[in-house]
């Protein structure tokens, strides 16, 4: 790792990454090993499949600059105003102001920005290092804290490593046949750990500076191996990247950019494979405390399931795509269009209404961290499984058939096609043919082509499949409360009745109590 950025055992780094620009100059000459479509990338900043991933990343720094109050905030570990995605939630505020943040970004970029996942991890790890102190009088908080204050003043992007290839989903880790499905301690030495292990489909990793690598699931005492968190650089010894295939992903390294959609920005996933990857002591922040890995994977997900109001600023963008479309095809006025607009901008504001909810009613932790309500979070990422595929099906209807036929580039710019295509492709008549061909191309990409993969499918399956959230749903939704409630009104005697609102006192005042009161 280029070493003006920040190095493994350094103070504070003296140049930090101030644009984006900065940003991707700072990925240059790093000693990833990168595998693409079976070929070792020589440089990824220059890949032209990779290099729209990066583009994206780079806008959450020029934000930053554009729009301080929005996308930076003022940071309690080392003073001034630090990068909100390095930044850890101290009031519901700040929780909401992350889902502003996330909204825009899915406004600039039309796809996933990916640095979610590390913002979420950050603020997961200080409150579960702060309990684990206290429960274990280790000092695994200070040793975290003391890595933010680095990450945060070198400015650097974190990326989340959580979910594991997990082999037989049958079987916890420590029963798998082969142990390395599951990150896990191979070795210990007096200066740290060596892990070896996968993490699948991980997104924005070769764009990240560092990793922080955490259990994927509930623990138990034999798992306790498994039982590890710590950071990573990104280009550690001994990690191999294998970069995932998107729909469509091979249109970026042709000549022209019409084809690609979006041919600016793009997510990105990859495998990463650790084969006996160091971690010093001073960076592992869970080695072996199996009980709190379910509390580590929890937290996380209820910051990580209310960011997918990310989705909402990819859906403005669609929204206004479809709405073009419609505009350009003459049809913008029928009654039919307007009603599928409505319902897909009532969809999209369902998804943001429940995950602002969430942050606007978080909780302190004991650690000063915010964690947003567990249940609405859940509620927003279930809609997330659901509304983007109803939202595309609306687009791909009002875009038409053509979206799916359409020649290709090169047919438009080919000197005997090429006036055809303009003489029957048109489609108003003061709208240029070539318009209308870019944003039926958008709507591709957003509903089948590369950007697809973070719209559509990652809101299926990130942060947890629709079945986890179902899970988490029905452990909060207090049916027997409920039960005493109705009983109450249909004036129904019920011994359980005070027991129970009793229990749950806490918990109606805490949802009814004045916003950023624990």
């Amino acid at each position: 790792m280029d070493n003006d950025v920040v190095a493994a055992d350094s103070a504070p780094v003296c140049k930090p990454i101030g644009s984006g620009a900065e940003y991707i100059e700072s990925l240059r000459r790093r000693r990833l090993k990168v595998y693409l479509m079976g070929e070792l990338v020589e440089e990824p900043v220059d890949h032209p499949i990779i290099r729209p991933s990066i583009n994206a990343v780079a806008k959450t720094y020029d934000l930053a600059n554009e729009d301080p109050e929005l996308a930076s905030a003022a940071s309690s570990i080392v003073g001034g105003r630090v990068n909100r995605f390095l930044h850890i939630s101290a009031s519901p505020g700040d929780l909401v102001m992350q889902n502003k943040m996330q909204r825009r970004l899915g406004q600039l970029t039309g796809t996933c920005f990916q640095r979610c996942v590390g913002m979420d991890a950050l603020n997961a790890l200080h409150s579960v290092t702060f309990d684990l102190d206290a429960k274990h009088g280790s000092d695994y908080h200070a040793r975290f804290s003391e890595f933010l204050g680095r990450m945060q003043r070198a400015n650097v992007v974190i990326g989340g490593a959580m979910t594991d290839v997990k082999g037989d989903r049958g079987r916890p880790p420590s029963q798998q046949a082969d142990p390395d499905l599951f990150l896990h301690v191979v070795r210990r030495t007096h200066e740290g750990v060596y892990v070896s292990g996968a993490k699948a489909h991980q997104t924005g990793c070769i764009n990240s500076h560092w990793l922080l690598v955490m259990p994927t699931m509930r623990l138990e005492a034999a798992d306790s191996e498994y039982a590890i968190a710590g950071a990573i650089p990104v280009d550690a010894e001994g990690i191999t990247y294998i970069y995932g295939r998107q729909s469509c992903d091979s249109r970026s390294a042709e000549q022209g950019e019409i084809d690609a959609g979006n041919a600016q920005f793009s997510g990105q996933e990859a495998m990463i494979v650790f084969e006996d990857v160091f971690i010093p002591n001073e960076l592992i922040f869970l080695d072996g405390e199996f009980e709190f890995a379910s509390t580590l994977v929890e937290r996380f997900t209820c910051y990580h399931r209310r960011s997918y109001v990310c989705k909402t600023g990819v859906g403005d963008v669609l929204i206004g795509a479809a709405a073009t479309i419609a505009d350009y095809n003459g049809v913008e006025r029928a009654s039919h269009v307007r009603d599928k607009l409505v319902e897909m901008t009532h969809l999209n504001e369902t998804i943001y209404g429940t995950g602002v909810a969430a942050s606007h009613q978080g909780i302190a932790m004991k650690s000063g961290a915010y964690l947003p309500d567990e249940m609405l979070a859940n509620v927003c990422k279930h809609h997330v499984t659901r509304f983007p595929y109803e939202i595309g099906r609306l687009a791909q209807d009002l875009a038409g058939g053509l979206m799916v036929t359409l020649p290709s580039e090169r047919e438009l710019r080919h000197q005997t096609i090429g006036p055809m295509i303009e003489k029957y492709l048109k489609g108003r008549p003061d709208v240029p043919t070539e318009d209308r061909i870019r944003i039926l191309r958008l709507v591709e990409n957003m509903t089948l082509g590369r950007n697809a993969v973070g719209y559509l499918t990652e809101s299926m399956h990130g942060a947890g499949s629709p079945q986890a959230q179902r899970i988490q749903i029905g452990r909060s939704m207090q049916v027997e409360f409920k039960k005493e409630l109705a009983k109450t009104l249909a004036g129904i005697e019920s011994a359980k009745q005070q027991a129970i609102v009793d229990d749950l006192s806490t918990y109606m005042a805490r949802v009814f109590a004045p916003v950023g009161k624990p």
